[in-house]
């Protein structure tokens, strides 16, 4: 980028190629319709001196004036300021307008075709409004990003007069151009749809056909290469493309939008309530991480039930509200009874979700792995490893925003989390620019970890007790208040409440929200004895809940219902409950009333149907303090149950062509769930039935041969419904989930010598799922189609269902009678490869080639995870250390390299050999 000025001879001049750590300017920037190409002063006529006399010179003095007046001393105009007989410049322009524009500090439209009368002339009474609305400028197509990109854009009259801003003009211009006026306001492109965004360019005309396409490439933060000659269409199918590609990585990248979260956790606790949280703003720990550039990481801890979340929910608006409008606000809610989101590779999902929904150009660094590995890249063993990589590379772009980062409830992150908490300390360690927050309980093993950064700051919510009983005593006001108004409490009643909550809260907000939960339901003339009945503290109050809950007409029915919630891996609805429990002459509206009659440890979310702990205690409660009385027979026996009953539940209801697509190449992106989904109650079942399977195999003494034997129950559902549950998991979007159900079904069986049939089907039904998963996972009716098909001859599952083959099929390609010996054909190198090693845990696997790369490979997916490039020549062989944190690499180029696995950086060039290296 080349900014113009005024120089001290009198004179514009360019200044030289801005590029990578150069300092740019604070500049304006001017937005016009161009003359005739002869009558614009071009970048040869600046750099030489000339094209004064040009018409469009007095543009240039336009836009220098007024920068001027705005204390700007940088300026660019797009017709002098790119040397555009340099195809690569040029082409690298096009692709950076639309930033250029959104960064440049003023943008000034002038419009040459609209005349403003003097003050005082007779024709003042003429407005400039007609000419307005006529103007050239809203016709051409490139004027539309430079209306949308820069925050300020001023309009001018043709004499320089200033007519006003977007936003003083948004009125006019939303009916002049169909572009909403909060688009206008600043709201993120990326919240309207692709097409929306699309229509906005259809009136609009460009003087190269291809330019209608090109000038969308940043409203879309894309990139493509430019070829003009190509025509319009092709050019918009290429951008299309692009875009579709984009859409794809985004939607398998997302695995909980945290926006949504955040939501969910407001209404559930009855929403964020302002001066609960506000203290915080004040608090000097606070004030000192948000100011101070040297302690990028401040950790928020406390007791269960102090707010933390809700305290955190407050700091997100705040600095949503006071932030730089450009800087990123990224963060995650950890859920420990939700297994999509309590593990450290979904926060690292969703804290990257939210960079590329924010700036979309960041998707760059997810899509250079997402195009080789699709949606295994986010699932996958080494999940972990290549998210922390993308997330580094982010952080590591120049044009990242600056960054604000929240996880909330560390303590709430089950699998994985000593590896997210080292990754924290090191990336605040080496990115001080990014800003962290972190929470979590008072556990040691946490603080030990957060320990290590140098750089940190400690909020102990405890050590804040006034601040605490402050916010708290707010919060008892607020729900005492909603009582008196619900159940018509009298001034007296009011203040009895007050004072009994207050006196006994201990500063912990979950205790007064539980108590409120359970007063809400009492009549005024009992609430005196009833709070008498509250004990201090969460512990003492969830027992006393259990009490009540054990004691009432349903209790049998409560403690199925607890010991399931507990248990499942992830949060369920009222449906899907219904398939796992046994509860006779039971409805789902009777089902719905006895969870909540459960009240104080569940909370059923309206609308979806979920069920949810009312906090992470509740579980930890259940499981330490009340397993005796919700797992009597221990926990396998439930675990049995959620199995028995996932298998009676699929055995019914799953069949062919669930959703009634009819076409056999359906695209699985086009599908959407019909209402009622057929699937609604064993959607759960579907995926997570062999885990309680194995779960109730290593919970429970009792003997699982019966299952697992020879015509068992689940060898008749693999031969009845194999294909059916393919075909519901591709549309529950969980065939990943299906190939680890095989394989953990696989390992089990190795065990047994009385099940060699069923080991047999297993075996072959892995097989299936695991070459025909795309296919399938692309259209779920190719399950019937291509998947059997292409199948061996012998294969069992093919056998099974061979009259789900399509009948107007005459004639079958042929093919072998088994599966091939060869799991998985890695294609990627260029030339012969020399030399292969597997790790010393065979999770990886090393190939050395001839193209002078060497590739890191999953040994179980078969995906590249890493392609190490830095020798000169040919790469004569690879080897792993013993514990596959390190890889070695010998050259033709006379050198040994030492590479980081995790990584792919190269981490010494051990040189000195005056041969080529051979091993």
């Amino acid at each position: 980028m080349r900014l113009l000025r005024y120089t001290n001879s009198g004179e514009f001049g360019l200044t030289k190629d801005l590029v990578g750590d150069d300092t740019i300017h604070p500049y304006a920037i001017l937005s016009h319709t161009w003359l005739a190409d002869t009558e614009e002063p071009t970048f040869e006529d600046l750099t030489n001196g000339i094209g004064k006399n040009k018409p469009g010179y007095e543009k240039i003095r336009f836009c220098w004036e007024q920068a001027r007046q705005d204390g700007l001393e940088y300026f660019w105009i797009d017709t002098c300021c790119i040397n555009k007989a340099n195809q690569a410049e040029l082409s690298q322009a096009i692709n950076s307008m639309f930033r250029w524009y959104r960064n440049a500090t003023r943008c000034y439209v002038y419009l040459s075709d609209v005349r403003s009368p003097s003050f005082g002339t007779r024709d003042e009474i003429r407005s400039w409004d007609s000419d307005f609305w006529k103007c050239k400028w809203f016709t051409r197509g490139w004027t539309l990003q430079e209306l949308l990109a820069p925050r300020s854009v001023e309009f001018f009259s043709d004499e320089g007069k200033r007519l006003g801003d977007k936003i003083s003009l948004k009125q006019q211009i939303h009916e002049i151009t169909g572009i909403p006026e909060s688009v206008l306001n600043g709201d993120p492109l990326s919240q309207f749809s692709v097409n929306e965004r699309m229509s906005w360019i259809n009136p609009r005309q460009t003087k190269l056909e291809e330019d209608k396409a090109y000038s969308l490439l940043g409203i879309f933060d894309v990139k493509i290469l430019l070829i003009y000659g190509e025509g319009a269409v092709n050019a918009f199918k290429r951008l299309q493309e692009v875009i579709d590609k984009r859409e794809k990585c985004i939607q398998d990248l997302r695995l909980t939008d945290p926006r949504d979260d955040k939501k969910r956790i407001e209404d559930f606790k009855g929403g964020l309530l302002e001066d609960s949280y506000r203290w915080i703003l004040e608090n000097p720990e606070f004030q000192q991480w948000r100011s101070a550039q040297q302690n990028p990481l401040l950790w928020i801890r406390g007791d269960p039930g102090k707010g933390k979340t809700m305290l955190l929910c407050g700091i997100i608006n705040e600095l949503n509200k006071s932030k730089d409008e450009t800087a990123l606000l990224s963060y995650f809610f950890c859920q420990a009874t939700d297994s999509r989101i309590n593990n450290a590779t979904a926060v690292l999902r969703g804290l990257i979700y939210l960079f590329i929904d924010q700036q979309p150009s960041l998707v760059s660094h997810v899509q250079r792995k997402y195009d080789q590995a699709g949606k295994t890249l986010f699932e996958d063993a080494n999940a972990w490893v290549a998210l922390s990589e993308i997330f580094t590379n982010i952080l590591q772009d120049p044009s990242l925003n600056p960054t604000y980062l929240i996880i909330d409830a560390l303590d709430e992150c089950v699998t994985d989390l000593p590896k997210l908490l080292d990754f924290v300390v090191r990336k605040s360690a080496e990115f001080p620019r990014v800003k962290w927050i972190v929470s979590s309980r008072n556990w040691p093993e946490i603080g030990d970890r957060l320990e290590r950064a140098g750089r940190k700051l400690t909020l102990w919510l405890e050590l804040n007790p006034k601040s605490i009983s402050t916010a708290v005593s707010t919060y008892i006001q607020h729900k005492v208040n909603h009582l008196a108004q619900q159940n018509g409490y009298d001034l007296e009643m009011r203040q009895i409440v007050f004072d009994y909550l207050s006196l006994h809260a201990k500063d912990t907000f979950l205790w007064v929200a539980l108590v409120c939960q359970d007063l809400e339901n009492v009549r005024k003339r009992n609430i005196k004895k009833k709070l008498a009945a509250y004990p201090p503290g969460l512990g003492s109050l969830y027992e006393k809940m259990m009490e009540k809950t054990l004691s009432s007409d349903d209790a049998d029915h409560c403690k199925q219902v607890l010991a399931t919630i507990t248990l499942v891996y992830q949060p369920i609805t009222l449906k899907e409950l219904t398939s796992l429990i046994e509860m006779a002459d039971i409805s789902i509206d009777d089902l719905k009333e006895i969870v909540l009659l459960c009240g104080s440890f569940l909370t059923l979310r309206e609308g979806t149907g979920t069920i949810y702990f009312v906090h992470q205690s509740a579980k930890d409660f259940l499981f330490k303090d009340a397993s005796d009385q919700i797992f009597p027979s221990g926990e396998g026996e439930v675990h049995y149950q959620i199995f028995s009953r996932s298998l009676q539940a699929m055995s019914t209801t799953l069949q062919r062509d669930m959703y009634s697509l009819g076409a056999l190449g359906y695209p699985i992106k086009e599908v959407n769930q019909p209402k009622p989904d057929p699937l609604a109650a064993s959607r759960y079942s579907c995926i997570y039935w062999v885990d309680h399977f194995c779960d109730w195999n290593s919970h429970s003494h009792t003997n699982q041969g019966f299952y697992l034997q020879d015509g068992g129950i689940i060898e008749d559902f693999l031969r009845k419904k194999y294909l059916y549950w393919l075909e519901a998991l591709s549309l529950c979007r969980s065939m990943s989930d299906g190939i680890i159900s095989m394989e953990k079904l696989e390992a089990l069986l190795q065990r047994r010598a009385d099940a060699s049939a069923l080991t047999e089907l297993v075996r072959d039904a892995r097989r299936f799922i695991m070459y025909h998963k795309l296919a399938i996972e692309n259209s779920p009716l190719q399950v019937y189609a291509s998947a059997l098909i292409f199948s061996p001859a012998s294969s069992l599952i093919k056998v099974l269902f061979k009259h789900e083959e399509p009948k107007w099929i005459m004639i079958e390609p042929p093919m072998r009678d088994e599966w091939s010996a060869c799991l998985q054909t890695l294609e990627g190198h260029s030339g012969w490869v020399w030399s292969v090693a597997f790790s010393h845990d065979s999770t990886r696997l090393a190939s050395a080639s001839h193209d002078t790369t060497i590739k890191i490979w999953d040994a179980s997916s078969g995906k590249c995870l890493h392609t190490l490039k830095g020798h000169g020549n040919p790469v004569s062989s690879v080897a792993f250390t013993h514990d596959s944190t390190r890889l070695a690499s010998a050259s033709y180029d006379k050198t040994v390299k030492i590479w980081d696995t995790s990584s792919g950086k190269c981490i010494q060039t051990l040189e000195g050999h005056r041969h080529w290296v051979g091993s």
